[in-house]
């Protein structure tokens, strides 16, 4: 890593993150570390919106910005229902152009249910459902996506990117526990085995397909297995400032997610 020459490479030049937490802490880990290449620099930080920040460094010509977009594809009401739209990106894509850096990253939403679950109802066409197979609906949003990038990105004066599916580590066994109960509290050092005891991340692989089948040079970041083993990464408990719940899917900083930038940072030299 060379924050000078990261910050040629990307001096007046838009970035943009676009996705959920996951992809925030990787757009606070490349703002600390741009930081750190600069100390003495004055920097700004900035809330464009109830949705998007900023940092930047005025001197240098650099501005990173950040847009949560848990899903990439649409929500929209329809009679009083949040309706999720697997064939549309019309709204949100909205937000995405006039960049000359764009980084994209979803899956932590596509699990959840119940309260947490952002939708009420899919529509995939014509046909609108209660619910569905969750890795289906995730790879039917990817290619509308997909479908967006390949018109809408001129590849000559744009790079995209794609940050591959973080891990997150809620069951002991996959890394030797006995009891899947044990998550990432108390774990002090990442695994030391070769081979990650938990079966292959099928949205990873997904994702690789789907990015693959669009014949775009869209740029996917291999975080996922180099990240399994950091099973010592996580806030655990100390992610509240009450110790309360357990975060074992998000990073401390400084941490995993410097790695993936270092990732970004390898493609673009």
């Amino acid at each position: 890593w060379d924050g000078k020459e990261f910050v040629r490479r990307i001096k007046n030049k838009e970035v943009l993150f676009v996705g959920d937490s996951l992809s925030l802490n990787q757009w606070q880990s490349l703002a600390c570390m741009l930081h750190s290449a600069f100390p003495r620099l004055n920097y700004t930080v900035t809330r464009n919106g109830p949705l998007m920040s900023t940092f930047s460094i005025p001197s240098k010509q650099v501005t990173l910005s950040y847009v949560r977009n848990a899903l990439l594809v649409d929500i929209v009401r329809e009679k009083s229902k949040r309706v999720l739209m697997l064939n549309s990106v019309a709204v949100s894509s909205k937000l995405w152009t006039g960049y000359d850096i764009l980084i994209f990253d979803t899956w932590h939403w596509w699990l959840h249910t119940g309260k947490k679950q952002p939708w009420d109802m899919i529509r995939d066409g014509k046909v609108l459902r209660k619910d569905m197979d969750r890795l289906k609906a995730y790879e039917k949003a990817l290619v509308t996506w997909g479908q967006w990038v390949s018109n809408n990105i001129n590849f000559n004066k744009v790079q995209v990117f794609f940050q591959g599916i973080s891990p997150d580590h809620s069951n002991g066994t996959q890394w030797g526990k006995k009891t899947n109960t044990m998550q990432c509290k108390g774990e002090q050092k990442p695994v030391k085995r070769l081979r990650y005891l938990g079966d292959p991340d099928e949205a990873d692989m997904l994702l690789g397909k789907v990015l693959g089948k669009t014949g775009k040079p869209i740029h996917l970041l291999k975080l996922n297995k180099m990240s399994q083993y950091r099973v010592d990464g996580h806030p655990s408990i100390y992610g509240s400032p009450r110790y309360k719940g357990m975060d074992c899917t998000h990073w401390c900083l400084p941490g995993v997610p410097d790695t993936w930038n270092q990732l970004l940072y390898a493609h673009l030299i």
